[in-house]
Parts: C-alpha cells; structure tokens; sequence
C-alpha cells in the first residue's frame, strides 16, 4: 500500500471516530436532561437512577471522545510506543464513574424499601421519555460497536457496552413504572416498592458492566497478553524454517495496537541476509495472529549439535567478522592442526593484519581447545576495480597448456581460453570439463594441481583460474 493511501486511511479512520464520539455525547445530552426533569416531577427513583445512569454516560462520552482524539496521536519522543494507552486509562475511569452510580442508586433504594416512602406519578410522559431513550440508546450503540469493531477501539467498545445496558435498564425501569401504576390502579400497595426493586436492579447491571469493563481496562493496562496469543505465535513460529528455539514471547496491548517482541534462536552459521529473511517471516507469522502489530524480533545466533570441527571454526571466525576458506585440519600424532585461508582489507599494513590474525587465532583455540597450533595464510582483499589493459591471443602457449591437460585423466576437456594483461601481469582464465559424478574434494584437487602445472609449463602467469563444469552441461 503507498503510503499517501495509508495516511488517507488514518486520517479516514481518526474523522470516523471522533463523529460518532461526538454523536454520543450529543445523544447523551439530550437524554440525562429529558430523564432528570421526568425523574424530578414523577419521583421515580428508577428514572433518577437511570438519569444519574446517563449523566455519567455523558461524562464516560465525553471522556471517549477525548480519548479517541489523543489516542490517534502518532508516537512521539515523549511516547514511543503511541497514544494509545489514553484509551484504555479512559476506560478504566468509566468504570469508576459507572461504580459510584451503584453506591448511590443502592443506598437511595435500600431507603425507600425500609425507612420511608416516596410518592411516585407513573405518568405516560415518563413512559415516553424511557422509550425514546431506549430508541436513541439502541441506535447510538450500534453506531458506536459499529465503529469500535471496524477500529478495535476499546474506548468506542466500552462507550457501545454502557448504551446496551442502558436499554435493559431503561426496559427494567419501565417495567417498574407499570407495576407502580398497577399497584395505584388495583390498591396493591406492595406495588409500590417496585421502583425501588428496579432500581436495585439497574444498579445490578450497572455492576456487571462495571466488572466486565475494569477487567478489560486492568488487563490492558498491566499489558495483559490477549488470551491463547503467545500460545498460537510460539506454533506458528517455531515451524518456520531455520528457527532452532522461541527464547521469548511478549506481547503488549495501546489501544487498537499490539506490540510484539520476540527472540529466536538461528544456527551461527547463517548469512546475514538469510537470518533477515528468517526474521521477516517470523514477523509475517505474528501479524497472522495480531494483525497490524508492530513486531520487533531479536536473532540470537546458537551453535548446533551438528557442527563438526569445520564449522566450529568458521564460527569463530564469523563472530569476529572474518572469512576464512580453504581449511584444512590434520592429525598429527593425535594433536591437531589448522591451516587456513582468510581475507583481510588490502589497505590494511601487514602488522594490522597480522594482530588480526592472532587474534583470530587465539578465540578459535579457545572455540576449539582440542587444535594444537593454527596456521593462517593472509590474503588481501580486493576493494579496487582493476583495469585490463589488453586481451592478447597466444596460441603458441594455449597449444602447451592444452597438451599439459593430457597428464591428468579426469580432464575431459578444456576451452575458452582467455589472456588478459593487467599491470603487466599475465591473467589466464578457462573453462575444464570433468565428470558429473566426481567428488568436489578431488576436483579441487584437480585444479589446484593444473594451475601449478601450468605456471611451471609457463612461469609468466602470474594467475590461473579454471572454472569446472560438468560433462552434461557441455552437452546442452
């Protein structure tokens, strides 16, 4: 996606937020003021509570409606992992707000059940005002869920949750209204204690709402790993080719993002462009799990069971930074010894590169404690494009070359000869066909014997390479 298309959604997504936001609260206006004045001229404790209900709806309105316009924010030198903890902390006081309408609506009901009496008027304008407030509240909660699910928006979620419940409640309150006017209508006076019992039973479901939200908010805000996450990303992690072990999982929730740090374990061995690719897809295989989520992953480079002695000491070498080839290991009289190749900088004076090597070679000594006595041949490492002066033809020469190939059985063929002349040094570069079958120890061996056989038949060379090919690839 082209990063104008992802600022037009971010920008899409903070406008669509903070509209229905404001909705609410607008909504919520309308509704505490219409309750609070029926609540006072019918003296329903039923119609105050779910007024008192609403006033701190409005409050929790106005707070998501803040929340959701910091929460957007992008990260910044002061909070680096975002705003979206603003979120959550505005959730969290929601549920206070919600817990505090409990106290009071509980104690004003427990009153009216056993110390006094209050005359309530079921009037039918009552009833209109909690049916019109069930119509806005089951709209604005569906716009609200609506949104909250489109963004994962937490704040929008518990916004979305309070008006559900205000629609039970505003259900219950009426049923007590009914009652109420029932017990006037037919003289049943124990009717009369139905307000305050639907009351209670608000205040019941204010503090389930009250519950499920403070442990949504807790969790998030103690970064509370969701549930069965770290469980399905170690499965799918660990499946991944190249990955030797899951050292760690952690996940942590800011609002609508997940943020996800791991740390695997890959053989020593692997190149670094390699040990890129392995952690790209264990990134891909998080975001499968939590999408969108920013996933910072840690390679930890681990020595394998496998490694023979080869290997041991090319690690070495790699953890310095160094490339070493051509290594050859002996046994003499049960103790062993090195001799290698390794390529050092050509700018570098032959004492640097000499305290590099014994550097080298005192760290593989200590990776391998079983080597005697290591010898290290230096070479420079080309940093400089040369310049061929000519490409000169000297068939008088390539005629003895070829007839030098004759003395070595394995050579099928040799060809493409090429002569080049570079600072006045002779280059000889050729193709030699072999058998497809022949182990590359012996073709190495080959080669090597040929160059030598060739500087001898011709002491101006000053380079040979031989490039081998099979006999079926001559054959195409």
């Amino acid at each position: 996606m082209l990063m104008a298309d992802l600022v037009f959604n971010a920008d899409a997504m903070r406008s669509e937020k903070r509209d229905v936001a404001r909705n609410s609260v607008c909504a919520a206006i309308v509704i505490t003021g219409m309750k609070f004045v029926v609540g006072v001229t019918t003296g329903s404790l039923g119609i105050l509570s779910e007024a008192l209900h609403s006033a701190l709806d409005l409050v929790a309105a106005v707070i998501t409606l803040l929340s959701v316009r910091v929460s957007d924010k992008p990260a910044d030198a002061d909070h680096q992992y975002g705003h979206g903890k603003f979120e959550n902390f505005s959730a969290f006081l929601e549920t206070g707000l919600l817990l505090l309408t409990c106290v009071w609506i509980v104690w004003e009901a427990v009153q009216r059940l056993f110390f006094h009496t209050v005359e309530i008027d079921p009037s039918a304008w009552a009833l209109v005002v909690m049916v019109f407030s069930i119509v806005i509240d089951y709209w604005r909660s569906r716009a609200l869920q609506r949104v909250a699910d489109k963004y994962d928006s937490q704040a929008l979620h518990a916004d979305a949750l309070h008006f559900k419940t205000d629609i039970w409640s505003s259900s219950v309150v009426i049923l007590g209204l009914v009652l109420v006017y029932a017990g006037e209508r037919f003289r049943v006076s124990w009717l009369q204690k139905a307000d305050p019992l639907a009351a209670l039973m608000v205040a019941g479901v204010v503090v389930y709402v009250s519950w499920r939200l403070a442990r949504q908010t807790i969790d998030a805000l103690l970064d509370t790993a969701p549930r069965g996450a770290r469980t399905k990303i170690m499965d799918r992690v660990v499946d991944i080719p190249g990955i030797l072990e899951i050292e760690r999982v952690r996940i942590r929730g800011a609002g609508n993002r997940y943020f996800a740090d791991l740390s695997v374990g890959l053989a020593r061995n692997v190149t670094f462009q390699r040990s890129e690719q392995v952690v790209q897809a264990v990134k891909d295989a998080v975001r499968n799990v939590l999408p969108d989520a920013d996933v910072m992953v840690n390679a930890v480079p681990r020595a394998l069971n496998t490694e023979n002695i080869f290997d041991r000491i090319r690690g070495a070498a790699s953890r310095n930074n160094f490339w070493v080839h051509d290594v050859s290991v002996q046994d003499l009289n049960g103790k062993l010894h090195v001799e290698q190749h390794v390529e050092l900088d050509e700018k570098l004076s032959l004492k640097d590169a000499h305290d590099y090597v014994t550097q080298l070679e005192a760290e593989i000594k200590d990776e391998v404690p079983e080597i005697a006595s290591i010898l290290t041949h230096i070479e420079s490492e080309p940093a400089t494009i040369e310049t061929t002066e000519e490409i000169v033809r000297d068939q008088a020469m390539e005629a003895r070359l070829r007839a030098v190939t004759t003395e070595f059985p394995e050579v099928v063929d040799t060809h493409e000869y090429v002569f080049k002349r570079i600072k006045e040094r002779l280059y000889l570069s050729l193709h030699c066909t072999m058998s497809d079958n022949l182990p590359l120890w012996r073709v190495h061996d080959v080669q090597t014997a040929l160059e030598i056989r060739f500087k001898q038949e011709a002491p101006e060379l000053f380079r040979v390479l031989i490039h081998p090919e099979p006999i079926t690839d001559n054959r195409r």
